[in-house]
Order: structure tokens, then C-alpha cells, then sequence
């Protein structure tokens, strides 16, 4: 088997089984045929007898090159991802990736993550996971908090009526008070293969998102998963699953949405709880004014 095909092998799963997006593919792909390269390693046997002390190696080459701290954290990731697949292809009976720490990374400052960090987060998520329908689970609540804005609380009360989800969403939010909410299309997607995946009945009553043992998906599983990604992907301590909430605000605000409407959309009480996110919008700005502009700050 050829270096080729191997990568074609691994970009067939990470596209079609695991459902990852465009630029997730690219990323881990490249990683992939960055580590054959290196190595000389040309069928699945040869990759699985990849260790920890073999990434090191190679990541050290890499860093050499000038690759920083977080691009390394997310080479490793993909690496990790890749060569567990290996194993799994090789017939190992343990597929684990080689036990590794990535780079200490300093901490950013507080800010939304990009819509890219939010797509990527919940694909890392996704492959992270143990099994593929927890994942696949976890990728849709992150989705569900990004695209729609929902709280975390909001998500998890979501039941098994919910399962075919349309281009808009009711949900009921703090105090009771009900609201409409938009579903973009890679959300009901990615809901979709997870009621496709989940080994658990998805009754009309019962929450549609179910822990490992079948019952209610605790926020705290959520936020777990979500902090093993974010520092694969070098991301800050701030990068939460509420941060998603934030960031569907911030980008509906930077892309002209009105405040009543993000209010409604948000759920509310009052527009001054909405008024935070102009806030934020303009230390964005602030921010990106400081570090473009010839002048600033210079007198």
C-alpha cells in the first residue's frame, strides 16, 4: 500500500464517516502526509507502530521550521487522530494514540472565538471522542451554542421532538419565556448524524441528548470535551461552551444585526443585557484599528 493511498484512506474517513469539515480535512490530511514523508512509512502496520518518543521527533523538525506553539498543539491533535486510525486499520486491539502531552500555551486574552475556532472546536470535539456517537453527540451541542446561540441549559432541554430539526427552532430560555431561534444547516446536519448514531431510544419526551449510559447529557461532560479541545487547538481558558453564545452574538452584531433582534434572538429580559455585546464589538474594532493602523498609538 502506497503513502497515497493510505492518505486517501484517511481523508475518505475523516470526510465521510466522520463527517469533519473541508478545512479540518485539509489540516489533518497534511499532517498525515507530513509524518509519512518523514518517516518512509507506507501501510497502516508501520504507522501504528508510531510511539510517543517518534511524534516528539518529529514535532521537534517541525518546530525547527518555525511552527509555533499552537500550530503544534493542533499537528499533534491531527497526528493523534491519525495514527489511532492506523491502529484501528492494522487490527491493534487497542487503537489508542501514543500518550503525548502538546506545548504549554500561554494564556490569550478573552475574546469570541472566529467562526472557523467554533466549527473547528466542534469537529476536535468530534474526534476526541471514544466512540463515534459521543462524539458526534458533543459536535452537535457545540453547533446547537454557536449557530443558534442557545445556553448550554437550553440545549440540553431539547427532547426527542426536537430530533428533525427544521430551519428554525423553538426553545424555552430562563423564566419560562419561549423563543424562535435559526438552525443553520451544518447544525441540523450534524444533529442528524447523531440521532443516526445514538444507540439510545429518542422518544418524544426524553431529552434527545443522552450520556453514555442513557441518561441526560450533564453540562459537565460538555464542558470537559470542550477544554480537551480548545488547548489541542491552543485556544484560551475562555474558549467555553457559553463563549459560543457570545460569539453568535458578536458576529450577528458585526454583520449588522440590530440589537432588538439579537435580543430576541439572545432571549433577554431586557435590551441592556444585550447592550454588553456592543461592548465587545468595539474592543474588537479597538483592537484590530491598534494593530493595523501605521499610527496607533504612537502619538
Amino acid at each position: 500500500m502506497s503513502a497515497a493511498e493510505l492518505l486517501e484512506a484517511w481523508r475518505t474517513h475523516l470526510a465521510d464517516n466522520r463527517r469533519r469539515s473541508p478545512h479540518t480535512v485539509r489540516a489533518y490530511v497534511g499532517a498525515a502526509q507530513r509524518l509519512l514523508a518523514a518517516n518512509a512509512l507506507e501501510d497502516w502496520e508501520a504507522v501504528a507502530r508510531t510511539e510517543a518518543h517518534h511524534l516528539r521527533t518529529f514535532l521537534a523538525a517541525r518546530r525547527a521550521q518555525g511552527l509555533g506553539n499552537a500550530g503544534a498543539a493542533r499537528e499533534l491533535s491531527a497526528l493523534k487522530a491519525f495514527i489511532a486510525f492506523a491502529r484501528a486499520q492494522a487490527g491493534d486491539p487497542d487503537p489508542a494514540a501514543p500518550r503525548l502531552r502538546g506545548p504549554r500555551l500561554k494564556k490569550g486574552l478573552p475574546r469570541p472565538v472566529t467562526p472557523d475556532e467554533a466549527v473547528n472546536l466542534a469537529d476536535l470535539v468530534d474526534g476526541l471522542a471514544g466512540e463515534d456517537w459521543i462524539g458526534a453527540r458533543d459536535r452537535a451541542v457545540l453547533l446547537l451554542m454557536y449557530g443558534s446561540g442557545l445556553r448550554i441549559a437550553e440545549a440540553l432541554s431539547l427532547t426527542g421532538r426536537d430530533a428533525a430539526l427544521g430551519e428554525v427552532l423553538q426553545v424555552t430560555g430562563k423564566g419560562g419565556k419561549q423563543r424562535i431561534v435559526p438552525v443553520l444547516p451544518i447544525t441540523r446536519a450534524a444533529v442528524a448524524e447523531y440521532v443516526r448514531l445514538c444507540p439510545w431510544p429518542l422518544t418524544t419526551n426524553e431529552p434527545l441528548f443522552r450520556g453514555a449510559k442513557g441518561g441526560p447529557l450533564s453540562p459537565g461532560m460538555v464542558q470537559k470535551a470542550m477544554a480537551q479541545a480548545r488547548r489541542a487547538l491552543g485556544l484560551p481558558d475562555t474558549a467555553t461552551p457559553h463563549a459560543l453564545r457570545h460569539s453568535f452574538a458578536t458576529h450577528l452584531l458585526s454583520a449588522g444585526a440590530d440589537l432588538r433582534s439579537l435580543q430576541e434572538l439572545l432571549g433577554h429580559a431586557s435590551l441592556g443585557s444585550t447592550q454588553i455585546y456592543t461592548n465587545v464589538d468595539a474592543a474588537r474594532l479597538l483592537e484590530n484599528y491598534r494593530s493595523a493602523h501605521p499610527r496607533a498609538g504612537k502619538g
